[in-house]
C-alpha cells in the first residue's frame, strides 16, 4: 500500500529546524511512503467572515490536499510554552466546518521541537488537545519531543539517527493507523 502524507512546520523561518526535521525525514521514507512538505506562509489570519465557499484559495488548496492524503505529520516549536501560532491559524482554518472539516477522522502524527532539552513538551500538548477538538485521530505513542533541536540539525538537515530512527518509528505507527 502506498502513503500519501502531508507535512505541516509550524516555522516560517527560512532556516527552521520544523522544516529541516520534516525535510530529512521526507528524504528517509521507505519508496511506498511520500511525505509533501506544506508551508504555511501563505495562509491568511483566519477570519470566520472570510470562509465557506469563498474560502481564501490558499487555505481551499490546502483543506483538499490534506482530504485526500492518507494522513498527517505536524511538527511544531515551543514558543512561551505553547505551539507556533502561526501552525495555530492553520488548525484553525482547517477545522472548518467542524463537522466535516478534512482533519475529521484523519491519523496525525504530532511532533515538537525545542533548543531546550524538554523539546516542546508543553507545545505537544497544546498541539495534541488541539487535534483532539478537531476529532482528528491522533497516533497515540510515546511523544516525539525533540530537545536540544539547535545541535541535532546542522545545515539544515536532522543529524541525530537516534532522533530520526524514533521519528521513523512515529511514522511506522502512522502507517498503522491510516490502515
Amino acid at each position: 500500500m502506498s502513503l500519501s502524507l502531508i507535512g505541516l512546520s509550524g516555522s516560517l523561518r527560512r532556516e527552521a529546524y520544523s522544516t529541516a526535521i520534516l525535510t530529512t525525514l521526507r528524504d528517509a521514507l521507505p519508496g511506498d511512503m511520500r511525505l509533501e512538505v506544506r508551508s504555511l506562509e501563505d495562509i491568511p489570519l483566519f477570519n470566520d467572515d472570510l470562509d465557506g465557499k469563498d474560502a481564501p484559495a490558499t487555505v481551499a488548496a490546502l483543506r483538499r490536499d490534506i482530504a485526500t492524503a492518507d494522513g498527517l505529520v505536524v511538527i511544531s516549536p515551543e514558543y512561551n510554552h505553547g505551539m507556533s501560532g502561526v501552525l495555530k491559524n492553520a488548525l484553525d482554518w482547517l477545522s472548518r466546518p467542524g463537522t466535516s472539516s478534512c482533519l475529521r477522522d484523519k491519523p496525525v502524527l504530532t511532533l515538537t521541537s525545542s533548543p531546550s532539552a524538554l523539546g516542546g513538551v508543553r507545545a505537544q500538548q497544546q498541539l495534541n488537545e488541539t487535534f483532539i477538538a478537531t476529532c482528528s485521530r491522533l497516533v497515540i505513542r510515546r511523544q516525539i519531543v525533540i530537545g536540544m533541536v539547535a545541535e541535532k540539525v546542522v545545515d539544515g538537515r536532522l543529524c541525530h539517527e537516534p532522533t530520526l530512527g524514533f521519528i521513523l518509528d512515529g511514522v511506522r505507527d502512522l502507517r498503522d493507523a491510516c490502515g
